[in-house]
């Protein structure tokens, strides 16, 4: 399975071309312009196991900086910054990395 498989291809390019400037990347904004936010739980937790490159059951930090690239190889890496607030914004437990739980309650909320 891959992404664009749950999602089209048409809004994956958009959702890319709206954060290619560094430090542009807004996780809610690009749930929102790919589609995600409008996707069911189990699609949701399909989306997360594609993302979770090494298929530990969690996206950690370095996994998350490449997360543009899980949609396009050809993407942008995610600067310190964003990838430490894209974590901050979805590791409800503290514990360094992002579960399919805590994912699918980012992009639904």
């Amino acid at each position: 399975m891959s992404l664009t498989d749950i999602l089209s291809p048409s809004d994956i390019a958009a959702a890319l071309r709206d954060c290619q400037a560094p430090d542009s990347f807004s996780p809610k904004k690009f749930f929102q312009i790919s589609g995600m936010s409008k996707k069911s739980s189990s699609q949701l937790k399909d989306i997360f196991r594609i993302l979770d490159n090494d298929q530990s059951g969690f996206i950690e930090e370095d996994e998350l900086k490449y997360f543009l690239q899980r949609f396009e190889c050809g993407a942008r890496v995610l600067t310190s910054s964003e990838t430490k607030t894209f974590l901050a914004a979805a590791d409800h437990d503290g514990d360094g990395k992002i579960g399919a739980e805590e994912f699918q309650e980012l992009v639904q909320s």
